[in-house]
This record gives structure tokens, C-alpha cells and sequence, in this order.
């Protein structure tokens, strides 16, 4: 079952501790509202092997859902698990370039090289600053009645955590998936946004759109009976496997705000592959889940601008555009804000 208390923590940062310990440390943040303190707990090793956890930090980020989280309230908001609400969704959210993610240990001797110290960089920076703004989005715990929080000493204990991917999960983990519900961390300096995104290596990038479990767990294998002459495959061609398809065809551009009347919007695609992509069967999508059949081919390396309009209308207020596959699985995903989407008649570069 999903997560019991997902939502936004949204205060000032004040205090931070660094995540120690051998099992599954946590690197602590104090914040607080006008009137409440709270505590962020944020894994920098996962209890599962692999231990170490993969991260991206985002510079200059731009995403749509600043807006929305924007004009929230100071302290916990419950999110509902759904587009549009500020919920976070790694796969389906277009947050972030997937291929960005690297696994990092916790702890590692040496400067700026350790998970514990990319984020305190960043909260360090956010404590310093009295204008900043954190945004953790995960699970609630507490108010804990008459018991003080165990790192900070305030009163009642308080907090979120779950602050990392929080679908595709394994083993005693797969109850707390679903979608719309992931963990994350935006940090705000002014007009500068910075998202901090973690996820474990057990998990992975595909999963059912109504449980958000992994795709393709408790599928028994396939027996397959070997060809007795099997035929190599040429060693220029590399061919996609079936679950892993991220990345193989790019959105590389779109032409949000079109000039003309009526707008005329497009997208361009890239084959990022050295052979022959066929697009049969694959879709596009807009924020709004519009849908727009592709076909045909596209060769290797080859670019391809296809006219969206009206199947897909692409919003100037900011949005989301993906693809997926003819089996259902996404390929790519990029989002723009409404900023970008402003100046009738330029092309978004993604």
C-alpha cells in the first residue's frame, strides 16, 4: 500500500548533522515554520545492497512544479497522489534526466566526494541564508506527545522522511509503493531553484501506473531453448532491451508557444541509437495525458520535428511532454515552466 502521510515540508532551515552509523544513516536537517519545529531525515545509504544510493543534484532547476509548491504554506501540507497537486513522481513527473543518477557512498575520506557532503553543501548554504527555502517531500511522522525529537532536543518529536524514490521498491519494501508519491528536496535561493532526487539502486526506472510496483516482478522466467547455431549479433548494433528503452529516442526540442494562428507546436525527436528505431505504436504525451500515435522509422542519429498540434496541445503556462514505447514503458520525458513557454515563436532546447 502507498504511503500513509505523503506531502510537503516547506521552512527554514536552521540546524544539520551529518548521517552517521553503519546500517542505514540518515543526514538530519532542523527546520521550522512560524510556529513548529520539524526534522528531515534523508538516507545517504540504503539498508540494501547495493548500499551505496544514487543521487543527481540539479542546478538552475526548472520545472513547473515550482509554482505550484511555490505559493504553499510554511509547515506540512498533505499531497494528493496526483498530477497538479505538487506530488513528486520520478518516472512520470519529468523531473530530472534519469542518466544523471550515480550511486555514491555515504561516507568516503576526502573533500566534497561523499553523498553526506554533496547535500551539506547545499544545507549548509540554505542555513546561512536567511531567505532560503526548503521544500522535503515525503512522509509525515509525529507530532510524538511528550517526546523529544532524538537529534535536535525539540519538542514534541516531529518530522518527514521517505525522502527518496518511493515505487519500484523490493522485498519488505514494495508496501510503501506507489506513484505520485515520491521523495525529494528542492532548495530555494530567491529566483535560483536546486533539486536534490535519491533513489536506491534496488529500484528501477518502470513501473504499473496504478500500484507502482515494479514491472515485470513475480513474472516467471522465460525458459528459452538455446539455437543450436546461433547468429551473432554485429558488433556496430546495439539493440534495445524490451525493459530498458530510456534514452534510446530523445526529445531533444519543442516549439511550445508557436507564432501562428492556429499555433502550430512541435517536437523534435533525435535517435540516439547507431541503427534503426521504429516508432510504431510508440505515443506522445502532453501534461494532460493528450495522446498522439507515432509511426514510421526514424534511422540512426537521425532528428525528426513532428507537428502536435491539435492531437497534443502543449500549454504556455509550462507543462510536460514523454514518450513511451508500443509496450507501454517510457522512453524519455522533459518538462519546461512558463517562463520558458513566454517568447511566441522560439524553440525550447531540452
Amino acid at each position: 500500500m502507498p504511503l500513509h502521510q505523503y506531502g510537503l515540508l516547506k521552512g527554514k532551515a536552521i540546524e544539520v548533522r551529518l548521517g552517521a552509523g553503519n546500517n542505514s544513516p540518515h543526514y538530519q536537517v532542523r527546520i521550522v515554520d512560524d510556529t513548529t519545529d520539524y526534522r528531515i531525515a534523508i538516507n545517504v545509504k540504503s539498508a540494501l545492497a547495493p548500499s551505496e544510493v544514487e543521487y543527481v543534484i540539479v542546478e538552475n532547476f526548472r520545472h513547473p512544479i515550482t509554482d505550484v509548491v511555490g505559493a504553499m504554506d510554511l509547515g506540512f501540507t498533505p499531497l494528493a497522489s496526483k498530477p497538479g497537486s505538487g506530488a513528486l513522481d520520478f518516472i512520470r513527473g519529468n523531473l530530472f534526466d534519469r542518466s544523471l543518477m550515480k550511486p555514491l557512498p555515504a561516507n568516503v575520506p576526502g573533500f566534497d566526494n561523499d553523498l553526506n557532503e554533496k547535500i551539506n553543501g547545499i544545507m549548509q548554504r540554505a542555513v546561512a541564508m536567511e531567505d532560503a527555502v526548503v521544500y522535503a517531500f515525503g512522509e509525515r511522522w509525529g507530532p510524538e506527545k511528550g517526546k523529544k525529537d532524538k537529534y535536535f532536543g525539540f519538542l514534541p518529536g516531529n518530522g518527514i522522511h521517505d525522502i527518496h524514490m518511493n515505487q519500484s521498491n523490493v522485498g519488505q519494501f514494495i508496501n510503501d509503493d506507489g506513484v505520485w508519491q515520491d521523495g525529494g528536496l528542492l532548495v530555494q535561493f530567491g529566483a535560483e531553484w536546486i533539486g536534490i532526487f535519491l533513489k536506491f539502486q534496488s529500484q528501477g526506472w518502470h513501473t504499473d501506473d496504478k500500484t507502482g510496483h515494479k514491472i515485470g516482478v513475480d513474472v516467471p522466467p522465460v525458459v528459452v531453448t538455446p539455437d543450436p547455431a546461433p547468429q551473432p549479433t554485429p558488433p556496430s548494433v546495439v539493440l534495445p532491451t524490451q525493459d530498458e528503452p530510456d534514452g534510446m529516442v530523445r526529445i531533444v526540442a519543442a516549439l511550445v508557444n508557436a507564432p501562428t494562428t492556429p499555433e502550430h507546436e512541435t517536437v523534435t525527436l533525435l535517435n540516439t541509437t547507431p541503427h534503426t528505431v521504429s516508432l510504431d505504436g510508440w505515443k506522445l504525451l502532453n501534461k494532460a495525458k493528450d495522446v498522439m500515435p507515432l509511426a514510421g522509422s526514424l534511422a540512426a542519429g537521425e532528428a525528426r520535428k513532428i507537428d502536435v498540434s491539435p492531437n497534443v496541445p502543449l500549454s504556455n503556462k509550462g507543462g510536460l511532454i514523454t514518450i513511451l514505447n508500443e509496450n507501454g514503458l517510457k522512453v524519455d520525458g522533459v518538462s519546461y515552466t512558463k517562463e520558458q513557454a513566454s517568447q511566441p515563436g522560439w524553440t525550447i532546447v531540452f
